[in-house]
């Protein structure tokens, strides 16, 4: 299982509650969340968190720059592409 954290330390800070508040795509096999309050994540290998980031990527281009979601999606997006897992499966 690959779980990966979204820091609250963002702007805006990102919560559970963007995936219903902005309709976005949540992850195959949903989310938990950590004691401080940060989102994780959860996938079943490094594939599946690539396949949910291309899905992520396709719904971000559909949107305008001024979308409420775009800051949403573009957390979501950075932080599994600066995973270390997925970062040494996309090489």
């Amino acid at each position: 299982m690959l779980k990966i954290d979204i820091p609250q330390t963002g702007s805006p800070a990102f919560t559970a509650a963007a995936f219903d508040q902005f309709d976005l795509p949540t992850p195959p096999n949903g989310t938990d969340a950590e004691i401080n309050g940060d989102v994780v994540l959860l996938f079943e290998d490094e594939e599946e968190a690539v396949d949910y980031l291309d899905e992520l990527e396709d719904y971000s281009a559909s949107l305008d720059n001024d979308a409420e979601a775009k800051p949403y999606l573009n957390a979501l997006i950075n932080t599994i592409r600066n995973d270390e897992f997925v970062q040494a499966y996309l090489r």
